[in-house]
């Protein structure tokens, strides 16, 4: 049997998972670290933590499965998108990983777009410049640390130190390089373009490769502490959300998945490339070679349902206790007893702003319809119901740029929910299903290396092999037209209320 290993950096911990070639765990290990605000919107990391992290989740799963280190074919690591690591001339890293939350580049962003325009950034890299991405980090770097800019020898994501700390190999892959804003996302290159107007020497930047070519093996050093062969090749890996749609099979066209954590992301592969001039959403090159994946991404999805529990449902948190339940299945079961359209009461989920469709820091949570025959419940539903509309707005920007979604995976806290799919499903008029694996990341990660290895002979193949469907959700016909009905009202109140929600912001 061989056997594969997937790395997840995640903000929170790194988890790393060994497979057989099954995609069955054999294996898994997670440890946590912390992330440092030195200033209110900054936020950072060690990478040294991400480098023991792996080095000693790594040793864990090999000592606790007993898997001779030979039999171990190849290694993929996933990663947190955006961050900036910085390393000196001996592969030292220079400060801190300004990592994809911080907010601190505002006046960067507004440089780039002063020196190429948004139009052309959008045409070159696919998007809008981003303060959480990487261009502005560096350009932030360079204005206000310039004695460490200038002893900056190396540029890396996050995953790709770990390659380095693996491997000693200075490479990237292009689903996390799209999201630097440096990528000729089109071409699937560095853009000579972006770097040149940026002032950004295209030298300090990795060898870019796609997500499923051997891009380093294990080096000595590394084999002798982590327990691993020396020699066992280490492939391009993905960015956390495109590692996680190998994980789920979408790696074909019309496959798509919807994440409900936090926030809430729906996700498409394509083909052919398709950038949306307004920038709505994110278009990316996708895991699988010669393709691409956009994504839309609403800022208040779970995060709305866990607003609306940790204020109002005190009561269902002490039942949930009392029964040794999860709180969220009462409160399921709670709005499962209202029709759909929550009795003409609709929600917005903009509790901080919005990414997709409306890009509106600004934009804020509001109840629609409210009167005195509303209860908990229908607000309960109506927080749901809001969030489905916000989810099926990004698909609506998805259809405008001529990318079809007919098969739906759910993930993320929120795909557990059967009511919840059940909403997706009516409002995206297809099924939505949910897959066995819980690994996500990981398991892309290492269905990548299974294809590097030369296990499988393509991703989708891969995926054919070992994804396996679990729950499928069908659409119902007399939902739909009812749904639709509250979701063409739910699209009339944003722009009505968008003056309001500027002069709210500066009161």
């Amino acid at each position: 049997m061989s056997y594969l290993i997937g790395v997840d950096c995640g903000t929170s911990g790194t988890k790393t998972v060994l497979f057989d070639q099954t995609g069955a765990v054999i294996a898994s290990n997670t440890i946590e670290y912390p992330m440092y605000q030195p200033k209110n919107g900054y936020a950072e990391q060690d990478p040294t933590d991400w480098a023991n992290a792996m080095i000693n989740t790594i040793k864990a799963v090999m000592s606790q499965s007993g898997v001779d280190k030979h039999d171990v074919k190849g290694i993929g690591i996933s990663g947190q998108m955006h961050g900036l690591v910085m390393l000196d001339k001996n592969g030292e890293p220079l400060r801190r990983s300004i990592i994809w939350c911080d907010q601190r580049t505002a006046a960067q962003v507004d440089k780039m777009n002063d020196i190429l325009g948004r139009e052309k950034l959008i045409k070159i890299t696919a998007n809008p410049a981003l303060t959480g991405w990487t261009a502005a980090k560096i350009l932030w770097v360079r204005d206000n640390e310039p004695e460490i800019y200038e002893k900056c020898c190396h540029i890396l994501l996050p995953k790709d130190y770990l390659r380095y700390v693996l491997t000693g190999e200075f490479a990237t892959e292009v689903s996390d390089a799209s999201g630097m804003q440096l990528l000729d996302v089109p071409n699937r290159c560095w853009s000579d373009e972006v770097c040149s107007a940026l002032g950004i020497d295209k030298s300090l930047l990795a060898k870019v490769y796609e997500s499923c070519e051997v891009t380093g093996t294990v080096s000595a050093k590394m084999a002798e502490i982590t327990g691993l062969a020396e020699g066992t090749i280490v492939v391009g890996g993905a960015g956390d959300n495109a590692a996680a749609a190998v994980g789920t099979g979408v790696v074909e066209d019309g496959k798509a998945f919807t994440t409900i954590g936090t926030s809430g992301v729906v996700f498409a592969h394509t083909s052919s490339i398709s950038i949306d001039p307004k920038g709505r959403v994110h278009t990316c090159c996708a895991a699988v070679p010669g393709s691409w994946h956009v994504m839309g991404v609403t800022q208040g999805a779970g995060l709305s349902l866990k607003w609306f529990r940790d204020n109002f449902c005190a009561s269902e948190k002490e039942t949930a206790r009392y029964m040794g339940v999860d709180e969220y299945y009462l409160m399921d079961k709670e709005a499962a007893t209202v029709e759909v359209g929550s009795n003409r009461l609709l929600y917005l989920p903009y509790l901080m702003g919005e990414r997709t469709p409306h890009l509106d820091p600004d934009a804020r949570g509001v109840f629609f319809g409210l009167s005195a025959m509303h209860t908990k419940k229908e607000m309960l539903r109506a927080v749901l119901e809001g969030v489905s509309y916000s989810l099926r707005d990004c698909v609506e920007v998805f259809r405008e740029m001529d990318i079809k979604v007919s098969d739906m995976m759910a993930c993320g806290g929120g795909g557990t929910s059967a009511l919840w799919r059940s909403m997706l499903a009516d409002l995206y008029c297809c099924p939505v299903k949910t897959v066995t694996s819980k690994q996500g990341p990981a398991l892309g990660v290492a269905l990548l290396a299974a294809v590097g290895a030369g296990i499988y002979s393509s991703v989708p193949e891969a995926c054919n092999a070992v994804i396996k469907t679990d729950k499928i959700q069908q659409p119902n016909e007399e939902n739909i037209a009812e749904y639709e009905k509250y979701y063409q009202l739910y699209r009339e109140i944003y722009p009505a209320l968008k003056d309001s929600f500027a002069k709210l912001a500066v009161m």
